[in-house]
């Protein structure tokens, strides 16, 4: 008769042990959501600059002669274009990168690629964006910051590459940016500071035809 009371004191203490287990789990999956746990200090502060480099590139680009080919983007090139609610679905998209101010000698201020496809994908509860195509594909994952935008923390898949590599692991390929939508059906992420080329690359996101 005397074990019962053990026996209670025994399930209770394993159901607090697995209440604790599953708020520490439930913590370190909200922490990994969270694109300030993982994002390198130099890849904060291109985030946090993102305006200066969008003025700057801008401004080389028109003062090369390509106001007209700025022009022609619309909003894409706005800096303030967000209309807020960033998440995308899930689905097939075409990713067109639009690069401005060159960097390296010998390239143009201002350069429009061809579009490439993409898709956006739901991994371990968090959207990633993967390019399929092309010289420097983008791959990395979308972490919500607000209403207005998402954060895009991943690294350049070269396109001899198997697999891209983790965010981190090379600094100079990783890629950080801003997610937005601007459009009925149309997104943007905007990458500024990166590491080769470009003072800013703009990268159209739209739904596959």
């Amino acid at each position: 008769m005397r074990k019962a009371p053990v026996l209670a004191v025994t399930l209770a203490a394993a159901l607090v042990a697995a209440l604790l287990a599953g708020g520490a789990e439930a913590r370190t999956k909200k922490a990994a959501a969270d694109w300030r746990t993982l994002v390198t200090g130099a890849d904060r502060t291109r985030i946090r600059t993102w305006r200066q480099s969008f003025t700057k590139a801008l401004g080389m680009a028109r003062a090369s002669g390509s106001e007209g080919a700025v022009a022609a983007e619309g909003v894409l090139l706005r800096p303030d274009a967000a209309r807020g609610d960033a998440t995308p679905p899930p689905g097939r998209y075409r990713c067109r990168r639009v690069k401005l101010g060159a960097i390296t000698p010998g390239l143009g201020d201002f350069a429009s690629m061809a579009p490439a496809p993409c898709r956006i994908q739901v991994e371990d509860g968090t959207l990633t964006l993967v390019q399929q195509d092309g010289a420097q594909q983008p791959t990395g994952h979308l972490y919500p910051d607000g209403p207005m935008r998402m954060i895009f923390l991943g690294s350049a898949r070269m396109a001899d590459e198997a697999r891209a590599l983790a965010y981190g692991r090379d600094p100079e390929r990783n890629m950080a940016g801003i997610f937005e939508r601007i459009g009925a059906d149309r997104w943007r992420l905007l990458l500024p500071w990166p590491h080769w080329e470009s003072t800013l690359q703009v990268i159209e996101v739209t739904p596959a035809s």
